[in-house]
């Protein structure tokens, strides 16, 4: 297909408007997508009156399938249902149909694409267009048309946002296609229809997928609802109807739930079998199942694809070994931190087969054009099942009904053994009751205490303060954990003439790494009496050493972090820590925990505040520096195309020179030759007759026979001055000479001298400009010659500015500039001159000359670039200097000076201009000799 802006003959009768209400009300009346796509392929098939129209949808791995399609009378091949490997569209092409909507209109009969973007950049996504250019197109990509029977194709992208995130970034969701057995042409209306059908497809595939969500949710919803009323049936909890739903709901095969209180299993389909010698033993007891579980979290969810992959399972996995499961769903059950068991859900392994359109191999060592779409099946055995997040989400749902179902059963099935000895103890309740009011009045005294300051050490001494005083402990003392192997005391208070534990750190030997991770769980440790209490050696004697004979150790935790420990001493005696103590306590610890949190994130906001004016700073310096690389691309750009056009001009012209020059030798021969033999007639036949001798006087054979080998001269000399422009022209743009190499650079500044010989010479307005060189005997200079062609282009250009506009206030100057080159005395280094007689410039204006986007020109005459970029180049391309010296009314004079040795970098405030002031002095004292003469 070709693109054409004149309306295609098949199209005239065909209403665009009557195409789009039809799409809109399929979208409005049908929210199936199926549907809406069947309908899309026939409309606009018959709308473009083409062979075949489909659209074709991305999957995850980036490989795409045809699910929609319309065909002529089977001109061509259907493809519906058939997969197309990821490297049929390469990723470049991904991109663009991202970035700025590009449509393709391939036309496999002259081997050209079109490519029409929707939008003129990414950066302005709102600006629509319908321009259109062509390239060739790949060879691959027409052998791939061709065997497809295809010999025009249009392809829009078909994009999607995710409509419940404001920030989510468009996608590739698909692609309409629209393939021709025969050459065919796309009008510009027919392009901006099939766009509008495109952008109505992607309001349908976002409506589509909010009603699948829906749909999801409100399936979801009636599963927790179903397992939810199993489950809050008490007395008559069911448990078992409830794991069975639970496992259909997953489509599973098989599930258990286990009690880790009472060791109640409850099990419903396909089960693991565990070795002879465990068989009476279930495996949620098996030590590695534990030591799993220890390490699970509250909504934590296992979700296991494969089984023989998880290191969990590399000794249960011989369990399932007999059995068809192959994926695992473990949702461990909490009740506020409690763990009280585990709901898992198995599912089977299973076997896929996949359409392809033709032979998918993985392992070809190249990329070839496929040349067959014939059907081929590709079969996977023993596929791992895969949990989706609406899975995991459920997972987690369950997971609060069951916990909450077990733990209101335990309490239920307590709460009934109580029933017995219910009025004995009314009055220790009533009491206990009393008791927990008149606590909870002083943790709100003390809460109020905590928090009424956000400094961190206030707080804390606050909390050991108020926490003694409360339980009449003889010390109360925080252990902050930094590390599993690091921690110590930071705060402490003490009654009575007690020694102190500041500082003091816990044995390592004494307290092994288990403790942490079961004080991280919620462990509270009451230990009434140490010398009766099972303590280690170790242990005994360092709680000896504080003299402590009884304590309370309550953890602090921030979420699900284990902070530190809040801990009470009893140093006189023994002492039986009562249930209504650990309980405040445990309260205490949780205001402990908020108070502690909030005065950390006071500290850190006044570190994020410091952060934040550095990263502020740190920004302004990005920012400049992003500045500098603009400057330096947009230059590089503007050199590199405009050498790509010297080069090119100079090629073409080079080619009809060499013609005429090559032929001007063989016209003289035969002018030469001619005149000899009308010399010898003229010899032979003195009296020729009235006729001849009137046509020697009308065209004055004597005088042409004299003139003609000076015009035939002249063409040569002509001839020869064009071809050394061209090849100026071709060595100034140093297309093939982008390396680092040694360059001539007398011919550098000879070849931008005469590109720049238009502007030298006199005209009406200009006297010319006297050019005056001075160089001295350079060696060959490793450089990047491209880019110091651009330097002197740059610094010859400024000069002559400055001369024109110098020339317009006195008429009397005669504009002059003088290039001078010279070698140090050293040989370490060269320097080059460029001055003019302009009008110079102040001290102000130097010290800017170099910043990028500065300019002394009018508006619109200059960018403020070249000498920024000629800095850039000199300096950090090749390690040289380049100043500037001048004075209002003297002229300008810049310097530059590039190391011979290229290791040996020069920078602006280097080591050589201090060593070559006299030398540097000495060649200014030459430069005005020069003027003067």
């Amino acid at each position: 297909m070709v693109f054409t802006k004149k309306t295609g003959g098949l199209q005239q009768t065909f209403d665009p408007e009557s195409l789009l209400h039809r799409m809109t009300n399929q979208i409005r009346r049908s929210l199936e997508l199926p549907d809406i796509l069947t309908a899309t392929v026939a409309e606009v098939r018959s709308f473009l009156g083409t062979d075949r129209v489909m659209v074709y949808r991305f999957d995850a791995d980036e490989s795409g399938e045809v699910i929609a399609e319309a065909i002529h009378e089977q001109r061509l091949p259907s493809l519906l249902g058939l997969h197309f490997p990821a490297n049929d569209i390469p990723q470049y092409a991904r991109d663009m149909f991202i970035a700025v909507r590009q449509r393709a209109i391939v036309d496999v009969s002259t081997g050209q694409v079109g490519l029409s973007p929707l939008y003129l950049s990414t950066s302005d996504p709102y600006q629509q267009t319908e321009d259109i250019y062509y390239r060739q197109v790949d060879p691959c990509h027409i052998q791939y048309l061709t065997a497809m029977g295809v010999q025009a194709s249009l392809v829009v992208p078909i994009l999607h946002r995710n409509l419940t995130e404001k920030s989510a970034q468009p996608e590739l969701w698909g692609l309409l296609v629209s393939h021709h057995s025969q050459p065919r042409t796309i009008s510009e209306s027919e392009l901006k229809v099939i766009q509008q059908v495109s952008d109505q497809v992607e309001i349908a595939i976002a409506q589509s997928n909010l009603l699948s969500e829906t749909r999801f949710q409100r399936q979801q919803e009636g599963i927790i609802n179903q397992i939810s009323i199993l489950l809050h049936q008490l007395p008559t909890i069911q448990l078992q109807q409830a794991l069975k739903a639970t496992i259909n709901a997953f489509g599973g095969i098989g599930g258990r739930l286990y009690i880790e209180q009472s060791g109640e299993l409850y099990t419903w389909g396909d089960q693991p079998k565990l070795p002879y010698e465990l068989e009476n033993s279930v495996i949620e007891q098996h030590p590695v199942w534990q030591n799993w579980m220890a390490e699970s979290k509250p909504s934590q969810v296992w979700a296991i694809s494969d089984l023989y992959q998880e290191a969990h399972f590399r000794v249960l996995a011989l369990a399932f070994k007999a059995t068809p499961i192959r994926g695992l769903l473990v949702i461990p059950l909490h009740y506020r931190q409690n763990f009280i068991g585990v709901l898992t859900i198995f599912r089977p392994e299973f076997d896929t087969e996949i359409l392809w359109a033709g032979r998918c191999e993985q392992n070809q060592r190249q990329q070839l054009p496929q040349l067959s779409f014939e059907v081929w099946r590709e079969q996977r055995k023993g596929q791992a099942p895969e949990w989706k997040p609406g899975d995991i989400f459920l997972g987690q749902a369950l997971s609060y009904h069951f916990s909450m179902a077990i733990h209101q059963q335990q309490m239920y099935q307590e709460v009934q053994a109580l029933n017995s000895n219910l009025e004995q103890r009314v009055q220790e309740q009533t009491a206990e009751i009393e008791k927990s009011l008149h606590f909870t009045k002083i943790i709100k005294q003390i809460t109020e205490q905590i928090r009424s300051s956000l400094d961190l050490n206030i707080t804390l001494q606050t909390i050991v303060r108020e926490v003694r005083s409360l339980l009449n402990s003889d010390r109360t003392l925080i252990y902050k954990i930094f590390s599993e192997s690091d921690g110590y005391v930071i705060v402490e208070e003490i009654h009575g003439k007690y020694s102190s534990a500041l500082g003091t750190t816990a044995p390592q030997e004494c307290f092994p790494e288990e403790y942490a991770r079961l004080y991280n769980q919620g462990r509270v440790r009451a230990i009434n009496d140490i010398s009766t209490a099972g303590l280690s050696d170790c242990h005994r004697e360092f709680l000896e050493n504080l003299q402590v004979q009884a304590n309370l150790i309550i953890p602090i935790k921030m979420g699900t972090q284990l902070w530190g420990l809040l801990i009470a001493h009893q140093c006189n005696a023994p002492r039986t820590w009562q249930d209504a103590e650990i309980k405040l306590m445990l309260q205490l610890a949780d205001q402990a925990a908020i108070a502690i949190q909030q005065a950390q994130l006071y500290e850190q906001s006044h570190a994020a505040e410091n952060q934040a004016k550095a990263k502020a700073e740190q920004l302004e310096r990005t920012l400049q520096e992003l500045q500098h690389t603009q400057t330096q691309l947009i230059q590089t750009e503007k050199m590199s195309s405009l050498g790509q056009l010297v080069a090119g001009v100079a090629h073409e012209i080079n080619n009809p020179v060499n013609f005429i020059y090559g032929n001007l030798t063989y016209a003289n021969d035969y002018t030469q030759q001619l005149l000899q033999l009308l010399q010898l007639y003229q010899s032979h036949y003195p009296e020729p007759d009235s006729e001849i001798r009137l046509a020697e006087k009308t065209i004055d054979v004597g005088f042409v026979a004299e003139d003609l080998p000076k015009i035939i001269s002249s063409m040569q000399v002509g001839a020869e001055r064009i071809y050394s422009i061209v090849l100026s022209l071709r060595n100034f743009s140093r297309l093939d000479e982008a390396e680092f190499k040694p360059v001539d650079l007398h011919e550098g500044i000879d070849n931008t001298l005469l590109i720049l010989q238009h502007r030298l010479k006199p005209n009406t307005n200009f006297p010319g400009v006297k050019l005056i060189k001075d160089y001295g005997d350079l060696p060959l200079v490793k450089c990047y010659a491209g880019q110091m062609n651009q330097v002197f282009m740059n610094l010859a250009t400024n000069a002559i500015d400055a001369l024109e506009t110098q020339i317009k206030h006195d008429q009397s100057l005669i504009p002059s500039i003088c290039i001078s080159t010279r070698v140090s005395a050293d040989k370490s280094f060269i320097l080059i001159r460029i001055a003019d007689n302009g009008t110079g410039m102040t001290e102000e204006m130097k010290k800017r000359i170099f910043d990028p986007f500065f300019t002394t020109k009018p508006v619109g005459k200059g960018t403020g670039l070249g000498l920024a970029i000629s800095y850039q180049i000199i300096v950090e391309k090749h390690g040289g200097i380049i100043e500037c010296v001048s004075e209002p009314g003297k002229g300008t004079e810049l310097w530059i000076e590039l190391p011979l040795n290229p290791l040996c970098k020069v920078n602006k405030y280097g080591v050589h201009s201090m060593k070559l002031n006299s030398e540097i002095w000495q060649i200014k004292s030459d430069f005005q000799n020069l003027n003067n003469k």
